[in-house]
């Protein structure tokens, strides 16, 4: 018998002939009978994703062994078939057994670089992967219960939820095999395969933590129970719908307070089907469910959704879960045993401060295995999955903060634990502390990366784990979050620090910058959203993390929590800390800061600009550019005071000064009328493509001119609040679309001069 026989015998046929299709379809496409566009997508469903290449090398200096990567001389390959990509693999719930974790340690190893990384989402990625060896992979993972299917594309992407449930002190009760149930039911269902986009699903077992970040979910389920009349207890949910992060985040809105649990799955599938329909299909950039909440309105989609439940053939899989709720329990593996008095390993009291959770049930807890930058080895994993079958059994779970935990440790084993995990680098205390930085991959491996988030990540966490020890304590259950791009995936709108990667053309040259986001709420399920307040130069951020914490840690009054902290003295006052650190130098200055994070490389190369008079010659458009960042800045304060309507005027007033900006590039007689503003910018950019040098310039160009056609009566607060942050995108989009075309050379108002020498970089701000 072969092993791929061998493996058949263990996968479902269902599962095996979708992964047979997928390898004939690969042999279609390469011969040119299957179009691409179709294909992506359908690559996509089953995980499949190109990735940045970049000589093979990922900036904190891990380095394949297997792939033959490209040279200067040779420009590597220019395609998905003779250039590694990015394999995604769905962990429903965050769950694994430690023979799945083994088999995910081999496929590691032997098709990708040998690097696991836990994403935001409890998935893994491997990348460094050739679409060839995809289906065989796939066969592998499949052999022990793990699929690839829909874990991208426009599907019901992994079905997520708290680490803790089932265990928690505080939940109202184990939404594991509601997640379960929900991850199968909608896996491949016919109702989910016509969305303009994804969707992604989300359980909490508690409204007040923030384990399962639900509220920033396409459909957001959180535990709740209620008294019957009889005293007895009835399961239920409080059912979200419409939230995400992505360029402009919506939280969810509350569709049922109470949803019975025999009508969860029901629901989802109405909920699918209304999105399926009335969904945005044509403009990605507005085919998320939240732009279809926000355009019906949550009474008119409710109605809609209870209209299609009526509708629904009764499916026997909506409550047969029901009958056994105990399938997905934890089984100890060993009885709890108190621990003991030492003595304890070096560090191991550190760890266990913040790497250790106290279960509900006595004698047993919860350990976290922090993997930073959400990384580890095939060597690491396997040795994981060994202590687990010594010690907990399959009770392991990744989390949203790129962690995994072992549930179920009897504490009598915590020493023993701790001491081997240090044995494979994996010992790290700070678990959801300040130095346990969560970042997306960033510029090292993904396309849409503008700015490094890991290297970022990996020096905030070096820096913050020197100064650990003296960190005030108020500052070290701080969360900081970095997304390389727009995207948010390392969800930093959610973060008290977060930061957000954009870059800034200074004198010709790109220089890598960070938006640091404020205001953010990571408890209550992640309850506020984050406004960004100013791009900083990249090198600047450790810089600008120390300011605002020692100001936090010096000026805040008995009750603040960060959130409370920074709205009391406003967002102007903490602006004000790091001012200084919003100029850049200049190249001859500090040469540095024209570099990314771990790479050595300039982040671009340009002309240097000329010098006349004492000054340098900066074109109109740059103070056109610096202008709109000061208004979308001013917009925020007002709507921090809870002036909503003179929020609104202010940000879309940036909006319309960016585009001036780059309309009077071209055409220096345009007025400052918004309207010919808008016609111009729509004429010369927008219908040019112009500013679509990549697939989300459409999507910013769009909200100006939304902004512009709709006008700002009657705005809320919540929707103030976004017009804020599509601003941001668009002047940071203006931003780049300048640098990339050098619109201000030679151009209407060049000419003005700015001070001929910048601030030198602060000490201490960048090495």
């Amino acid at each position: 018998m072969t092993w791929k026989q061998k493996l058949e015998a263990r996968m479902p046929a269902e599962l095996g002939r979708e992964i047979d299709i997928f390898e004939t379809e690969i042999a279609l496409r390469k011969a040119g009978k299957v179009e691409e566009r179709l294909f992506a997508e359908t690559r996509l469903r089953r995980g499949v994703y190109g990735q940045r290449y970049d000589n093979g090398e990922r900036h904190d200096g891990i380095q394949s062994q297997k792939i033959p990567f490209p040279t200067a001389e040779t420009k590597g390959p220019t395609t998905l078939w003779d250039a590694p990509g990015m394999q995604r693999i769905k962990i429903p719930f965050g769950g694994l057994t430690a023979e799945q974790m083994d088999a995910l340690a081999d496929v590691a190893e032997e098709y990708s670089d040998g690097i696991l990384h836990v994403t935001t989402r409890q998935d893994f990625q491997l990348h460094f992967v050739h679409i060839d060896d995809t289906p065989d992979m796939m066969r592998r993972l499949a052999a022990v219960g793990i699929t690839t299917r829909e874990a991208c594309g426009n599907s019901v992407r992994n079905v997520t939820a708290c680490p803790l449930t089932g265990v928690c002190r505080t939940e109202a009760f184990d939404v594991t095999p509601y997640a379960r149930a929900l991850t199968y039911f909608l896996l491949g269902h016919p109702d989910t395969q016509d969305f303009g986009r994804k969707f992604k699903p989300a359980f909490s077992g508690c409204k007040h933590e923030a384990c399962g970040l639900a509220i920033i979910h396409d459909l957001a389920v959180i535990a709740a129970t209620r008294t019957r009349d009889d005293g007895t207890v009835e399961r239920g949910f409080e059912l979200y719908v419409g939230g995400g992060l992505g360029a402009v985040p919506h939280q969810a809105k509350l569709f049922d307070p109470f949803l019975a649990e025999g009508e969860l799955l029901p629901i989802a599938q109405a909920i699918s089907r209304v999105f399926a329909r009335l969904g945005e299909k044509k403009n990605r950039a507005r085919a998320r469910i939240k732009f279809l909440v926000a355009k019906l309105g949550l009474d008119e989609l409710k109605r809609l959704v209870m209209e299609e439940r009526a509708k629904l053939t009764p499916d026997p899989r909506w409550t047969a879960f029901l009958d056994d709720l105990h399938v997905t329990d934890d089984k100890p593996l060993k009885a709890a045993a108190p621990l003991g008095g030492g003595p304890f390993p070096d560090g191991f009291e550190a760890w266990r401060a913040t790497n250790v959770y106290a279960q509900r049930q006595p004698g047993y807890v919860v350990a976290t295995i922090t993997c930073p930058l959400g990384d580890l080895t095939s060597k690491q994993m396997r040795r994981l999955a060994d202590l687990a079958r010594t010690y907990t059994g399959d009770t392991i779970r990744t989390t949203v903060e790129q962690n995994m935990v072992f549930r179920w440790v009897s504490e009598a084993d915590l020493p023993a634990i701790y001491r081997e995990l240090s044995e494979i680098g994996l010992g790290e205390a700070g678990a959801s502390t300040i130095t346990d930085v969560t970042a997306c991959p960033g510029t090292d491996t993904c396309k849409l990366g503008i700015s490094s988030s890991r290297g970022l990540a990996g020096e905030l966490r070096r820096h913050l784990s020197v100064l650990a020890p003296r960190l005030d304590e108020s500052v070290r259950g701080l969360r900081i979050k970095a997304s390389g791009c727009h995207n948010s995936c390392g969800q930093h709108h959610v973060a008290d620090l977060g930061f957000l990667g954009v870059s800034r053309n200074v004198n010709g040259r790109r220089v890598p910058h960070f938006q640091v986001v404020l205001g953010g709420q990571w408890t209550e399920n992640a309850a506020a959203i984050g406004l960004a307040i100013g791009a900083v130069p990249s090198k600047y951020i450790p810089e600008v993390v120390r300011r605002i914490t020692d100001a936090y840690a010096s000026r805040r009054q008995e009750g603040d929590t960060f959130q409370t902290f920074i709205k009391r003295i406003g967002k102007a006052q903490v602006r004000d800390l790091f001012k200084d650190l919003l100029v850049v130098p200049s190249y001859e200055q500090a040469p540095d800061m024209y570099r990314d994070w771990g790479d050595p490389r300039e982040y671009t190369i340009g002309d240097l600009g000329i010098g006349e008079c004492a000054g340098e010659v900066v074109p109109f458009i740059q103070f056109g550019l610096a202008a709109s960042e000061r208004e979308v800045f001013e917009a925020q304060i007002h709507l921090d005071s809870g002036n909503v309507r003179r929020a609104a005027e202010m940000a879309y007033t940036a909006m319309v000064t960016a585009a001036k900006a780059l309309v009077r590039s071209q055409n220096a007689d345009v007025s400052d009328e918004p309207e010919d503003v808008a016609r111009e910018f729509r004429a010369r950019f927008h219908d040019t493509k112009l500013f679509h040098d990549t697939y989300a310039g459409d999507k910013f160009a769009m909200y100006f001119l939304h902004a512009h056609e709709r006008g700002l009566d009657g705005m809320s607060a919540e929707q103030a609040h976004r017009l804020i942050e599509e601003a941001q995108h668009f002047i940071d989009h203006a931003h780049s679309v300048n640098a990339r075309t050098n619109l201000g050379a030679g151009a209407a108002g060049a000419g003005l001069s700015a001070p001929a020498t910048p601030n030198a970089p602060p000490a201490g701000a960048a090495e």
